[in-house]
């Protein structure tokens, strides 16, 4: 992922408030030699203090053998995106016509190790940590390796500890733009008030108060 600085966050916050807010994401492992990469959509349960999310995959998942050959992954999350029409970006005083279409979105790519929980009480613990994550009102039973009714289907899951290493975000929001084109472009979002456009009109506007324009 290409990242202009004027695309980059404004500090480690910037990411981690967007990513508190999101927990479905695709996973990306190397495939064996001359095989395409593997990419799982899923749901996790991401824990800033300790650098790591965790989820689960049924044990048929093909991605498990590509997993063990290769622990280094990627968890990607993309939100927030929306298309920008080429008249909404032409600079100052140039015929809206000369404008450039582009695509305004929002990104962070968590590199991780992963460690795949095979145990079944490590395993319940996993499930009761992205039970508590989605669904902290309760009602459900609680998940242990011996009670019903989970302690029956665990075995039929896998639990994946992802390790993260490394972060790399990116908020694409006309931020080499004109502060004038990015208040026509803000505005423009306004009036359209399609899916997403408020959220992409928000970051706009955050990051032009914190100097990113």
């Amino acid at each position: 992922m290409l990242i202009h600085p004027w695309d980059a966050p404004t500090d480690d916050t910037e990411w981690q408030d967007w990513l508190a807010g999101h927990d479905f994401g695709q996973l990306a492992v190397n495939g064996p030699a001359g095989a395409p990469p593997f990419v799982q959509p899923l749901h996790f349960a991401y824990a800033p203090a300790r650098r790591e999310a965790v989820t689960h995959l049924a044990r048929p998942n093909p991605i498990w053998r590509a997993l063990e050959e290769a622990p280094t992954v990627l968890l990607s999350v993309v939100d927030d995106y929306v298309f920008i029409p080429g008249p909404w970006q032409a600079v100052e005083d140039a015929p809206p016509e000369h404008g450039v279409p582009t695509s305004f979105y929002a990104a962070v790519q968590l590199t991780c190790t992963a460690h795949v929980v095979d145990d079944p009480h490590e395993k319940a613990a996993l499930l009761e940590r992205q039970m508590g994550h989605f669904q902290p009102e309760g009602g459900s039973a609680p998940v242990t390796a011996d009670s019903p009714p989970y302690g029956r289907q665990l075995p039929g899951i896998r639990g994946l500890r992802l390790e993260v290493t490394d972060v790399r975000a990116k908020f694409k929001y006309a931020g080499k733009r004109a502060e004038a084109v990015q208040q026509r472009i803000s505005a423009r979002l306004a009036e359209r008030d399609a899916p997403r456009d408020a959220q992409a009109r928000a970051h706009q506007q955050r990051r032009l108060a914190a100097g990113r324009g």
